[in-house]
C-alpha cells in the first residue's frame, strides 16, 4: 500500500450513497506522485502527496548537466 512519504497519507474507506440511499463501500486514494527529492542532501525517488508539493514540504532535486570542461 502506498503512503506519502512526507504526511504518511494513506487511502481512506468511505461509501458510495446513490440517490436511493443505496450503500455501497469504497476507498479514497491520495494523489501521490513520484518525485525526485532531496532526502538528507541527496537526490531520492520518493512517492509525495500532491498537497505537500503544493505546500512546499519538499526540495524537488535538479538533475544537474555535465560542467562545461574547455579544450585547448
Amino acid at each position: 500500500m502506498a503512503k506519502c512519504f512526507v504526511c504518511g497519507k494513506l487511502r481512506m474507506a468511505g461509501q458510495n450513497v446513490s440517490h436511493a440511499n443505496n450503500v455501497t463501500k469504497r476507498v479514497f486514494n491520495p494523489n501521490l506522485q513520484n518525485v525526485r527529492a532531496l532526502v538528507d542532501g541527496r537526490a531520492k525517488q520518493v512517492m509525495v502527496c500532491t498537497r505537500c508539493i503544493r505546500g512546499g514540504k519538499i526540495t524537488k532535486a535538479v538533475r544537474g548537466r555535465k560542467p562545461h570542461v574547455p579544450t585547448l
